[in-house]
């Protein structure tokens, strides 16, 4: 009996097995995971884009529109709160976002309100394990505070003993102990591919699985909410079936990491499509010529409006109306670069009573 030839036969059996169970379970876990996308009769919804792991900023538009008081609890009653996505990257301290999101969605919820967090498309490169790929978007802080502890512990003793080594042979007493560190920690994110393992690895035990819970798109009122915004082609689907199709994938995709497989037997519909909800730019890059593509587009939704972010609105007009609007205020784009790294302009959109109003820090200047 060749038993080589035996093993090769039976190689893709095994493997045609493997890549149905997988599919299986992932199915099963987004439709476990489905969650509500559509509301209507909601009096108040504020609105918020894109942190990129500015803490600070997020709590002072928090406070600033009241949905917390100063022990950063819900006092937002029976407001709909949403958060358009892209909380991770850029900055250092999206962990701190996850979390207070996390304890607010609970206090919103038991006093008739509700926190939507959105997915962006920070959220799904971090979970699928390519974040590493762009340069600059996973910043030394944020890479830190998603390592295993185990494994933070273990490298930064390594490397305490290797820097009292070099101490007591300089005789340069200027040393800084917390800057060599952050520059080791800076070269393995870069450069070891273990730690970046270990990261994405635990980033989705820990919090991407939580994620993509969550939903790409929701519908309130006759408003669509979602971080990048949804084109014609997808605009033919259900906001129901882009969640579920979108949280299939995702977990498809974090599992594939997880077993270092690099690719699916599948291809997405969602996941890294540029013309996808995550990704797509052209409600805030269109020109005017656009209305009639847009108009069918809301159709399709059946909505009148629709807010998105993604697309930073940066500028010394971005406090106006105008700005941050397009298409007679169909359009509203709120990503206005709250994280210090595009200059920390705090925005927020308030939506009360069928009107439209930007909330500025300090009051801002609409003229």
């Amino acid at each position: 009996m060749n038993t080589s030839r035996t093993k090769n036969k039976m190689r893709p059996v095994w493997h045609v097995l493997f890549i149905g169970l997988i599919t299986v379970l992932c199915l099963t876990v987004a439709l476990a995971g489905e969650r509500p996308c559509e509301w209507t009769g909601i009096k108040k919804i504020i609105a918020i884009g894109d942190l990129h792991g500015d803490y600070e900023n997020f709590v002072e538009i928090l406070k600033g529109v009241q949905l917390v008081d100063d022990s950063l609890h819900w006092i937002g009653g029976d407001i709909h709160f949403v958060q358009t996505g892209d909380i991770l990257d850029r900055g250092p301290e999206a962990r701190k976002i996850f979390d207070l999101i996390r304890r607010l969605e609970t206090e919103a919820e038991e006093a008739g309100g509700m926190v939507h967090m959105l997915i962006g498309n920070h959220e799904e490169i971090n979970i699928t394990g390519i974040a590493f790929s762009y340069v600059g978007y996973v910043t030394v802080e944020q890479f830190i505070s998603f390592l295993p502890e185990k494994f933070k512990e273990k490298r930064e003793e390594e490397f305490r003993k290797k820097f009292e080594e070099k101490s007591s042979d300089s005789t340069n007493s200027d040393i800084s102990y917390e800057a060599e560190l952050r520059n080791y920690w800076a070269e393995l994110l870069k450069e070891n591919r273990e730690a970046q393992r270990k990261y994405t690895n635990n980033f989705n035990e820990e919090y991407g699985k939580w994620i993509i819970e969550h939903n790409a798109a929701i519908k309130i009122n006759d408003i669509v909410f979602v971080h990048g915004g949804i084109s014609k082609i997808y605009s033919k689907e259900k906001i129901k079936v882009i969640n579920n199709q979108l949280r299939y994938e995702l977990d498809a995709l974090r599992i594939a990491w997880k077993q270092r497989r690099q690719s699916l037997r599948f291809k997405t519909r969602i996941v890294h499509e540029p013309k996808g909800p995550l990704w797509y730019r052209g409600l805030a890059e269109e020109n005017e010529g656009f209305v009639a593509e847009l108009e069918q587009i809301l159709k399709n939704l059946e909505a009148n409006y629709m807010v998105v972010a993604h697309t930073p609105r940066i500028g010394s007009r971005i406090a106006t109306e105008k700005y941050m609007s397009r298409y007679d205020g169909r359009i509203w784009i709120i990503d206005t670069g709250i994280s210090e790294f595009y200059g920390g302009f705090l925005s927020a959109l308030i939506i009360e009573d069928g009107g439209f109003e930007i909330w500025l820090s300090g009051g801002g200047d609409e003229n």
